[in-house]
């Protein structure tokens, strides 16, 4: 195994195992984490795709995990490399992502993420006894600066993250204070959130809002709070927590949305009884397709309560000033655009799997890397759905009207600082530098095979 990348600036290091091509006989993919949103059941494609045939042949040759560095500067410990194992284990999608990430804000968001995989693999697993689970929840945070503790009686699939925690809350204590205030607060807040839902169901509209905001707002507040600790992003992005919020709820909504026959099969259930109830006696109704009329009515509601925080997303990303970190946050969100637009008034939500092409991610994957690409890359969706608004539709009034809004935000040229015009900005702007677009590039070959691993999960959605 080659040395890791630790402090540089443009530096990447990827696992092979985390991107590699899985031929159609061999096991499923577990799914992809979404970087904002619930860790252990929501998914989302995240990383920087372009098609680059001859990296992704010269990466996909190799038959061992290996890690790949530019400009190494120093070789981590073996304690922080095993935790980028365990980041490449748990997560395919967001391993990449993380580690394209400036400086020390890559083993921070690392760590924050890989304590929030241990706290939801708790949360997930069944085989633990309620009385055993609330206090595990509530009492989490306290882990970080037990050096011993662990648990070994998970049975989930992630459960090394929580059989190793010792490695895990060492790292994090060796963090800069600044992130461990950060870390252990949303994990604080994370566990009690979700010792609140443990045996209560969402139902009102509300209650939907307070559930995202503990697994997905919470987790957009940290990672702001991060981006504002490292100095790479000014100290309102991580102090302006409502739009920290509404960049989590906006990419959970749009999975749960999605995800409704997957939930159903498994017996969960996260679309609002406020919501369903208007349009049916049970929310299993919607499956079957005497019911498919108030199924769209009902899927239409809930994604026009979803685009209301697209404004947010907006004005939360036009604040952004370093590469990295508008990289990392725009992509999932115009992904989940796109989703959210393939996922309206489509049937298919209630009979198979609504998801976007790969040749469609890529586009999208390698165009949202300046704020006037992604407003455009808004408009064109919000468009699209503008187009396909029924006139029996009993929403089409308050989705005609957020259409409207998203349609004005997304074509004004003034919400707040256009990252046009950063060079004003020097102490957190990174120029993309002939390096940086080729580490950005062999990322992308990786994630290119990451989507031609998991297109035979799922069937692709076509517009």
């Amino acid at each position: 195994m080659a040395g890791a990348c630790c402090k540089c600036s443009a530096s990447l290091s990827v696992f092979k195992r985390s991107l590699s091509v899985t031929s159609r006989s061999s096991a499923p993919a577990s799914r992809p984490i979404h970087t904002w949103g619930r860790l252990g059941e929501r998914g989302a494609l995240d990383g920087w795709l372009a098609a680059r045939p001859s990296a992704l042949k010269t990466v996909s040759s190799y038959r061992h995990p290996v890690f790949l560095c530019f400009s190494c500067k120093e070789a981590m410990s073996d304690s922080l490399r095993t935790c980028y194992v365990y980041l490449n284990q748990t997560s395919r999608s967001f391993a990449a992502v993380i580690q394209a990430l400036d400086g020390d804000l890559r083993h921070a968001v690392c760590i924050f993420y890989l304590v929030l995989r241990a706290l939801d693999t708790v949360e997930d697993d069944m085989t633990i006894p309620v009385e055993q689970k609330l206090p595990l929840l509530t009492h989490f945070h306290t882990h970080l600066y037990q050096p011993h503790w662990q648990y070994t009686h998970s049975m989930e699939k992630d459960r090394q993250v929580l059989e190793d925690f010792p490695t895990i809350s060492a790292e994090f204590r060796k963090l800069g204070e600044k992130y461990q205030e950060v870390i252990v607060d949303v994990c604080r807040r994370m566990g009690g959130g979700m010792a609140e839902f443990l045996e209560k169901k969402v139902t009102s509209m509300k209650e939907w809002d307070k559930y995202c905001h503990y697994v997905a707002g919470l987790v957009g507040v940290g990672l702001s709070r991060l981006f504002s600790a490292s100095q790479l992003e000014d100290s309102e992005v991580g102090e302006d927590h409502e739009l920290a919020n509404s960049m989590g709820l906006f990419l959970q909504k749009t999975n749960i949305i999605r995800d409704y026959l997957e939930d159903q099969r498994d017996g969960r259930a996260f679309w609002p009884q406020e919501a369903w109830s208007k349009f049916a006696c049970r929310l299993e109704d919607f499956a079957d397709p005497q019911h498919l009329s108030a199924g769209l009515s009902c899927l239409n509601f809930l994604v026009t309560d979803a685009l209301r925080h697209v404004p947010d997303v907006i004005a939360y990303l036009s604040r952004l000033r370093n590469q990295s970190v508008f990289n990392f946050c725009a992509i999932p969100q115009v992904m989940a655009i796109a989703t959210l637009s393939a996922c309206y008034n489509n049937p298919m939500v209630f009979q198979g799997v609504v998801k976007i092409r790969k040749g469609q991610a890529v586009t999208l994957m390698m165009q949202a890397t300046n704020m006037a690409a992604v407003k455009s890359i808004i408009a064109q969706y919000s468009q699209e759905m503008l187009q396909k608004v029924c006139v029996s539709d009993p929403s089409r009034e308050r989705t005609l009207h957020m259409l409207s809004v998203i349609q004005e935000r997304s074509l004004c040229q003034d919400s707040l600082a256009s990252r046009a015009h950063t060079h004003t900005h020097t102490h957190t702007h990174t120029p993309l530098s002939p390096f940086y677009l080729s580490a950005a590039m062999l990322l992308a070959a990786l994630s290119w095979q990451y989507l031609s691993a998991t297109a035979n999960t799922s069937t692709d959605h076509t517009h």
